[in-house]
């Protein structure tokens, strides 16, 4: 790439890009003419990045941040402003899962929850703003549809992403007052490194789960089920982040398949709350 098309592509800084969907999202925006800045966590964590990056045949900017470190963020953002002269969307994508129920977990252990999937998010949004607002950006967050129903022993999780969802939607129309276009994305089941990536030993915690333990096994079947039919691919769900990074008016939520159209929906339609829990308590039973 010419210095000439560096300094005048639209840059994109994107978090968590080791794996999964902020992978394929930083390979989906250099593809499509996109300055991708493409971040993780740990920097020993880049081989399937720069393999997808040679595989695509596109470039990428790869550099360290961590959500949960505000001087990270902060020398990041910074960096990609003084090298290119301009941010003009963030990509929200680096969390953690979770799995546990409140007797069976300390409140700590749902704070640091909260640390990576919500306060990271703010952290990385506040430090980005002052760029977004000079270019006229987007802002946008992977978030779940555990955003906008929560989900058995997915407590802390959900509680995480309905705090973003709540956050982004109170948000998004003070900054379209300054031209800045807030989306948040809504994946369902997907096909990714995050079932494993819970760092858990499921056998261990659910022979540890005392009297929650049928109805975890019962989640545990039912979910690992869901996650080898029918989800989605990485690259299924970049196709959406690039809809928010791209179209002309971007819808503020967006899902990413017919089955999250419909799962949310569900909750939408439910004023006294009782479809959603004859959903979710189904799971369990």
């Amino acid at each position: 790439m010419s210095s000439e098309s560096v300094q005048s592509a639209p840059v994109v800084l994107i978090t968590g890009t080791s794996s999964g969907i902020g992978l394929a999202a930083a390979v989906a925006a250099a593809q499509a003419g996109w300055r991708t800045v493409a971040t993780l966590r740990d920097t020993g964590r880049t081989d399937a990045l720069r393999k997808a990056a040679a595989d695509a045949g596109v470039e990428l900017d790869i550099r360290q941040l961590d959500v949960t470190d505000p001087a990270s963020v902060t020398a990041a953002i910074d960096g990609v402003v003084a090298d290119y002269g301009r941010l003009d969307a963030l990509v929200n994508n680096a969390g953690a899962g979770h799995l546990g129920t409140l007797e069976n977990e300390t409140v700590d252990d749902v704070r640091q929850v909260m640390e990576v999937n919500f306060f990271g998010v703010l952290t990385a949004s506040r430090a980005a703003l002052p760029h977004l607002r000079a270019s006229g950006g987007r802002l946008i967050t992977v978030t779940s549809v555990g955003g906008i129903i929560g989900q058995p022993f997915n407590e802390a999780y959900c509680a995480a992403k309905f705090a973003v969802e709540g956050y982004m939607e109170s948000l998004a129309p003070v900054l379209a007052s300054l031209d800045v276009k807030v989306s948040v994305i809504e994946p369902g089941a997907v096909a990714t490194e995050f079932v494993n990536n819970l760092g858990v030993d499921l056998e261990g915690v659910v022979a540890d789960a005392g009297v929650y333990a049928p109805a975890l096994q019962a989640y545990i079947t039912r979910t690992t089920s869901q996650f080898l039919n029918g989800a989605q691919t990485p690259a299924q769900v970049a196709e959406s982040v690039m809809e928010a990074l791209t179209a002309d008016s971007p819808a503020f939520r967006i899902q990413t398949s017919d089955w999250a159209r419909g799962f949310t929906g569900t909750k939408i339609a439910d004023l006294d709350g009782s479809a959603v829990l004859g959903l979710t308590g189904a799971w369990i039973a």
